[in-house]
C-alpha cells in the first residue's frame, strides 16, 4: 500500500476488483450453457491435455495441475461433469490407481460452444485496453510464474 494506505493505491485491491468483475462477466456469458467458469477451465484443460497425449491417458491430477486448481476441488468438479455426461473415466493404461479422463462427444460439443462464448466475452471485457491487452497478458504471466515458483 502507499503511504496514504488507501485501498485504491494497492495493486492487490485492483486485481481483486477486476477479478470479481471478470468472474461476474463470465458467469453471465456461460449461464445459458449451465456451465461455471471452473467447469469451463477444467473441460478445456482436459481437451487440450488429451490432444497432446497420443493415448488419451490424462489423469485428474494432471488436469488440476495444468489448470492450477486444488486437486480435491478439481476431483469434485470433474465428477459433476461426468454425471452431466461431458466426461468419461476409464482405467488408466499404466497407473492402476488413476483414471484416464476424456471428453464425451457432448463434452466436445459443449467445449466448442463455450470457447466461442468465452472468446467473445474476453473481447468485450478487455476491449477498453486496446493494444495494451498484450502488456496485461505479459504482466499477468510474470505474476503467475512468480506465484507458482513461490508455492514450490
Amino acid at each position: 500500500m502507499s503511504e496514504q494506505g488507501k485501498p485504491y493505491d494497492s495493486p492487490g485491491f485492483h486485481l481483486w476488483q477486476v477479478t470479481n468483475q471478470w468472474q461476474k462477466h463470465l458467469r453471465s456469458a456461460l449461464h445459458d450453457l449451465d456451465l461455471t467458469h471452473v467447469q469451463f477451465i477444467l473441460l478445456v484443460a482436459t481437451q487440450w491435455l488429451n490432444a497432446q497425449s497420443p493415448v488419451e491417458d490424462v489423469t485428474q491430477v494432471q488436469i488440476a495441475s495444468y489448470a492450477h486448481t486444488d486437486p480435491m476441488m478439481a476431483s469434485q468438479v470433474l465428477r459433476h461433469l461426468e454425471k452431466k455426461g461431458y466426461l468419461m473415466r476409464k482405467a488408466h493404461p499404466t497407473d492402476t490407481r488413476a483414471k484416464a479422463i476424456s471428453l464425451t462427444p457432448d463434452g466436445e460439443q459443449l467445449v466448442a460452444q463455450a470457447i466461442d462464448i468465452v472468446m467473445e466475452a474476453e473481447n468485450i471485457f478487455f476491449a477498453k485496453l486496446g493494444e495494451e491487452q498484450e502488456v496485461l497478458v505479459s504482466l499477468l504471466r510474470a505474476l503467475g510464474k512468480t506465484s507458482i515458483q513461490d508455492e514450490n
